[in-house]
């Protein structure tokens, strides 16, 4: 039966896994919006972060593994909200991944507490 939940679920597979990719494709444009302080393991990161998208991505579409993944997911958007807080209040970033301030605060940062809120959902049964 298609219902909501599981319409959410699968957009948010294919969410991760699409920005997975996008992690090995272009690292460039992930490594522009790493904080300073981890600019020295800064690629090592973005492949990191990548894999465990796609991964946790494919993940929550197996109902044996879905909490376990998106408990995972959770912890993964808390890991990377410093990357996000650095574009948020630094012109550069935004500058050279073409994003507006704006968005940068007022969109990127309350996104990934809905995207928080949505692996939480979908982690219950």
């Amino acid at each position: 039966m298609i219902t909501i939940k599981n319409i959410i679920l699968v957009l948010m597979s294919i969410f991760y896994v699409n920005v997975g990719i996008k992690h090995f494709l272009e690292p460039r444009w992930f490594l522009h919006i790493i904080p300073p302080y981890l600019n020295s393991v800064g690629l090592e990161l973005v492949y990191l972060s990548g894999f465990f998208e796609i991964f946790l991505g494919l993940l929550v579409l197996f109902k044996k593994y879905r909490k376990y993944a998106c408990y995972a997911l959770i912890i993964l958007l808390i890991v990377v909200y410093p990357a996000n807080i650095y574009l948020a209040f630094n012109e550069v970033p935004q500058k050279l991944i073409n994003i507006t301030p704006f968005m940068a605060s007022w969109v990127r940062l309350p996104l990934q507490f809905v995207l928080i809120g949505l692996a939480y959902y979908i982690s219950k049964d």
